[in-house]
């Protein structure tokens, strides 16, 4: 009690003096009012509010609902590494078998008329000429149907050509001149024909490929007049093909 009392008086006393020093009026305080005075304060904004809380992820379920999902995405697994094992197999299946990848039915004989007709019903583009080449490259995708370009009779047919892989060779009698024309890189297993065979213009023969020395599907076309090896499109546009 008595330490109190003089703990009160000496900051009674020392409070105005520590005032007067520097020379200031200063009201007396008692130390708590001091210590209000300093006291840190807590503002809370009018606009503060607890945030609500989002339920919209969350689901009452009884045991045979939870059941029921988990059977559904079984399923659904199930289902989908099923599909996936029928396309791994189709593409194995793709890639190893030599059947054509022409999605269309074949026609056995291409449309038109007159005695030279065009070995293919379209082609993307020409390969590109090189020294010693001497037929004319139609770039098209694998599987297409080739046509003899006239009438005449197959001489040559065979699965393992010299760089040309699978081909066919027809000898022809266009007014006259003895013609021969060859198709080369076809699919194994789509020759159309055997030698010794007649044939007619725009008869099938087989089915573009790339086999032998070819990089990527095309057909390799030669056409020789009279013993003379020509351009085969040019030759093709000048008979009307």
């Amino acid at each position: 009690m008595t330490l109190a009392a003089v703990v009160g008086l000496v900051a009674t006393v020392a409070i105005p003096a520590f005032a007067a020093v520097r020379g200031e009026t200063a009201e007396a305080q008692t130390l708590q009012q001091v210590a209000a005075s300093n006291a840190q304060s807590l503002v809370v904004g009018s606009e503060a509010a607890p945030a609500a809380l989002d339920r919209s992820g969350f689901t009452a379920t009884t045991p045979e609902e939870i059941q029921k999902k988990k059977d559904q995405e079984a399923a659904e697994k199930a289902a989908a590494e099923a599909l996936a094992r029928r396309l791994s197999a189709a593409s194995s299946t793709a890639s190893s078998s030599s059947s054509s990848t022409y999605s269309d039915p074949i026609p056995l004989v291409a449309p038109g008329s007159g005695l030279v007709r065009r070995p293919l019903m379209s082609f993307n583009n020409f390969g590109t000429p090189y020294a010693g080449h001497r037929g004319t490259d139609y770039m098209v995708g694998g599987g297409t149907p080739i046509y003899s370009v006239a009438d005449g009779t197959v001489v040559a047919s065979s699965e393992s050509g010299p760089g040309w892989g699978v081909y066919v060779k027809v000898a022809h009698n266009i007014n006259g001149v003895n013609v021969t024309s060859l198709y080369a890189h076809m699919t194994y297993g789509t020759r159309a024909v055997q030698v010794g065979d007649t044939v007619s213009a725009g008869q099938l023969l087989g089915q573009v490929g790339d086999t032998g020395r070819a990089f990527g599907t095309h057909l390799h076309l030669e056409i020789v007049v009279d013993g003379t090896y020509v351009n085969a499109e040019n030759w093709l546009v000048t008979n009307g093909a």
